[in-house]
């Protein structure tokens, strides 16, 4: 197969100076992508429709790879779910619309596993997105984000738009967000483990520990759904992941083990646990692109670790000056 032609394309990532989008906008120069064009949200805040307009006007992509997202964690999906259905259901419907009027070439849309229903059978298959309702503490967000894959496999239907839609894992790695107010658990973690080991414990974790989750490398995350943007083509919605899962009780010890943490744990179960367990069925990302992952969890987990060591007085400094 003859390689994308990415140095003569025009793509837009949405999002991409986040944190999954900087890994995005990383692979696809590493693969020669000369013309990115990264929108941010001053300039552009893709919940107004004059802006998606503007964006599409300024940018003229090839491509899009929508990223752009309102995200949070239990505590702030629970506080704030009008918001994450609303800002993430208009960001995604309005910009597939204008790509599709402008005749842009493929749009890559990146949902997210909270969209599966609370009781999936493990591993979730992507055939069993609709059997069911959302765990209720993320449901808003889930179902903004799999109104995307409706409005895909519609605008495919109907108009022949490439618009393909994408399920990651929950992602880590390195630069991820660690504000422990929006920061989701694997950042969460390192920053309450380390402040406890410096500071004196213990640590107080949401839940009683038993839900599993399913974690993926964003730089692993960032090669999939470029070679998706390059290889895949269908209707149907493709999960991105390991196939692996981790008890947050047994992700706690192995966060406090790496960061030197020896204090008690201690389980808030007055708080929601989340969904039960999230493990995904991987099969259909190695059929049709040709994609697994590559980096095993305790690597990344040390890499995330020991950039957050370095670089957690810039994050200090950030919040103060927000207050």
């Amino acid at each position: 197969m003859a390689a994308f032609p990415w140095a003569d394309v025009r793509v837009t990532v949405t999002g991409g100076a986040g944190f999954l989008g900087s890994y995005v906008v990383e692979e696809l120069r590493r693969r020669g992508a000369q013309h990115i064009f990264v929108p941010r949200k001053r300039d552009y805040d893709l919940v107004q429709h004059e802006a998606v307009v503007r964006l599409l006007d300024d940018a003229r992509p090839d491509i899009i790879i929508h990223l752009a997202a309102n995200v949070g964690g239990i505590g702030a999906n629970r506080a704030r779910p009008a918001e994450f259905f609303y800002d993430n259901l208009m960001m995604g419907v309005q910009l597939m619309h204008e790509a599709w009027k402008r005749g842009v070439r493929k749009f890559v849309a990146i949902g997210t596993v909270c969209a599966y229903p609370k009781y999936t059978p493990v591993p979730f298959k992507e055939e069993d997105l609709w059997n069911g309702y959302p765990e209720e503490t993320n449901a808003p967000y889930g179902l903004a984000k799999k109104m995307l894959l409706v409005q895909a496999q519609a605008y495919r239907q109907q108009y022949g738009f490439n618009a393909i839609f994408l399920l990651p894992a929950n992602l880590y790695g390195p630069r991820d967000n660690f504000d422990l107010e929006t920061s989701h658990v694997i950042p969460a973690m390192i920053r309450k483990f380390i402040t406890a080991k410096e500071q004196g414990g213990p640590v107080v974790l949401w839940g009683d520990g038993s839900p599993t989750r399913e974690f993926l490398y964003a730089a692993d995350a960032a090669e999939a759904i470029v070679e998706a943007t390059e290889k895949y083509d269908g209707p149907e919605p493709v999960n991105i992941g390991t196939g692996e899962e981790i008890s947050i009780r047994r992700l706690a010890e192995t966060v406090a083990r790496m960061v030197g943490y020896q204090g008690d744990i201690v389980w808030d179960t007055t708080k929601p646990n989340g969904q039960p367990r999230r493990k995904l069925d991987t099969s259909r990302a190695k059929a049709y692109f040709g994609w697994e992952a590559k980096t095993p969890f305790d690597q990344g987990l040390r890499a995330t670790i020991d950039w957050y060591l370095a670089h957690r007085h810039e994050i200090e400094a950030a919040e103060r000056a927000r207050e």
